[in-house]
């Protein structure tokens, strides 16, 4: 069985699902969500990738709604 290839948000590098990290919205806020339901967005498990998709909307455009950013989130990526 192959592994899901996914796009990251961030700086648009293919991956395999497995090292990218997932968030989702979630009452209009972007959570993890490794195992939430719904539409996801990935990004790179760099900060630069985090902050780059924040940034450009990327997570908006990608999730289909807007979503607020915590700055909190940039702790995933230490």
């Amino acid at each position: 069985m192959t592994t899901p290839i996914r796009s990251c948000v961030g700086c648009g590098r293919k991956a395999s699902q497995a090292e990218l990290l997932r968030f989702v919205a979630h009452e209009g806020k972007l959570v993890p969500g490794e195992s939430r339901p719904g539409r996801g967005a990935y990004t790179c498990r760099r900060l630069s990738c985090f902050e780059r998709a924040a940034a450009r909307r990327a997570f908006n455009r990608t999730l289909r709604q807007t979503v607020e950013v915590e700055p909190a989130l940039t702790g995933l990526y230490t």
